[in-house]
């Protein structure tokens, strides 16, 4: 088979497998921008205090993601191989990490709270933010259980039963927030506090919903409920997934935590340069759930390939995953760029946060492109249990260009929150170039060691 006919081969199975986990990942993005909009009458304070919470809160999820990341990709590798003892061990030692890494981020940021007002953020702001700060920590724990049940059911290639099982979800956030924010049918008119509590228990009930139902559906049981592991079995499985997780966890900490920071550099600039900030989040945030669940599936695929055998499928895996993503975000781009006033005002009708709102747009627009790239390329070399490099590479991008730059150019010569985020174009374009080169140079070493003969 010809290179061409090979990513033929892999692009449609790919795009199908990542459909359904873009989906099942939009959920929690969609939690977001529902509170962002159903805040959105009620003044810029409410966005602001949402982007703040969700400008931290971004930090510890991009740390637990990639830390639970290996429950999901060794579990695919159980699959491929035909194994589903080894998926169910894999996926109990997921949720018992879950559950410690999950109520342990919790504290943590619960505990980071006070912080915000050594950092100088806008009292107007923090005046009302901390019971929403609770509930977004609170919601930490049940996201992650979700999250191991979610990976071992796209290991079992069933990743649209994962969305269904999401639905509820959402659908539940929905209704506690028309409850609780504005005081429907009797409830009391909570406000952003209202929102935060919708969300923590959307996010509980879905969970225990998701957990029930794998559980107790037949033709799950023996994957989630099967009999039970040796206990040095299931200890092995947890120290592995914890030895990869924590790269893997750094990395993600690196990106997640570069953005933070520059939401609250954001932060400093006032309540209109955040609730702008939020809007214009939010968006993006939704729209890149594509390029990441393409990066899931083709970790996932991959991981699939190596247990089946197969390291020849790995190239046009990857390949297909580059091509598909980007011609996405060159479609995200545009919409941003060309649709940045229409968007705004989707949002809000204040000249205020028009004016922040429009150029912001613009700048996430045009990094659309690298940022894809580099999310792919990244779900590539984690399913080769990559991980140091490609950490290297994000304290680089992020922390020794993208602030610095961001900082210069945001708050030195005055250009405001799309000076900031115009630093983060810079670092983003180093990122995709330095991961593309290390995927190619990866995939070359696996092919070489595929075709060498046997001993």
């Amino acid at each position: 088979m010809n290179r061409l006919a090979a990513l033929r081969a892999e692009a449609g199975p790919l795009l199908r497998l990542a459909l359904p986990l873009t989906a099942a990942l939009l959920v929690s993005t969609l939690m977001t921008l529902i509170d962002t909009a159903m805040l959105g009458p009620l003044g810029p304070q409410p966005l602001a205090a949402v982007s703040l919470a969700g400008s931290v809160q971004i930090i510890v999820i991009a740390g637990l993601y990639g830390y639970l990341l290996p429950a999901g990709l060794l579990a695919g590798r159980a699959a491929g191989a035909g194994q589903l003892d080894r998926v169910r061990r894999e996926g109990r030692a997921g949720l018992r990490l879950a559950l410690i890494a999950g109520a342990s981020a919790a504290v943590l940021m619960a505990a980071a709270y006070p912080l915000l007002f050594v950092l100088g953020q806008p009292a107007e702001v923090l005046a009302v933010l901390l019971p929403y700060w609770l509930c977004a920590a609170a919601s930490l724990l049940p996201w992650c259980l979700t999250l191991i049940c979610k990976q071992v059911l796209d290991a079992l290639d069933r990743p649209w039963l994962g969305v269904l099982l999401s639905l509820p979800t959402l659908a539940l956030n929905v209704v506690f927030n028309a409850l609780l924010i504005h005081g429907l049918y009797g409830f009391p008119a909570l406000g952003l506090t209202g929102a935060g509590l919708g969300t923590l228990l959307a996010w509980s009930l879905g969970a225990a919903l998701m957990l029930t139902v794998c559980r107790r559906l037949p033709h799950l049981r023996a994957a989630f409920a099967g009999p039970a592991d040796s206990r040095p079995r299931l200890r092995a499985a947890m120290r592995r997934q914890h030895r990869e997780g924590v790269p893997m966890g750094v990395q993600y900490l690196f990106e997640g935590g570069a953005i933070a920071v520059a939401g609250l550099l954001i932060g400093g600039l006032g309540a209109i340069a955040l609730a702008a900030n939020q809007i214009v989040t939010a968006v993006a945030s939704t729209l890149y759930m594509l390029p990441l669940g393409m990066a899931a599936a083709v970790g996932l695929r991959m991981a699939q390939a190596l247990g089946a055998g197969t390291p020849a499928r790995l190239p046009p895996i990857a390949s297909a995953g580059l091509w598909l993503v980007s011609a996405w975000m060159l479609g995200a781009m545009l919409l941003m760029v060309l649709g940045a006033r229409a968007l705004t005002e989707m949002f809000v009708d204040d000249p205020a946060v028009l004016a922040v709102t429009v150029p912001l747009f613009v700048v996430f627009g045009l990094m659309q492109l690298c940022d894809g790239v580099q999310s792919v390329s990244l779900g590539a070399l984690r399913a080769l249990f990559d991980s140091r490099w490609p950490t290297r590479v994000s304290l680089l991008a992020y922390w020794v260009i993208a602030l610095p730059l961001g900082a210069l150019l945001g708050l030195g010569l005055g250009a405001g929150a799309a000076g900031v985020w115009g630093g983060f174009a810079i670092g983003l374009l180093v990122a995709a170039i330095a991961l593309t080169h290390r995927l190619r140079a990866q995939l070359a070493h696996h092919s070489a060691a595929a075709s060498l003969p046997p001993a």
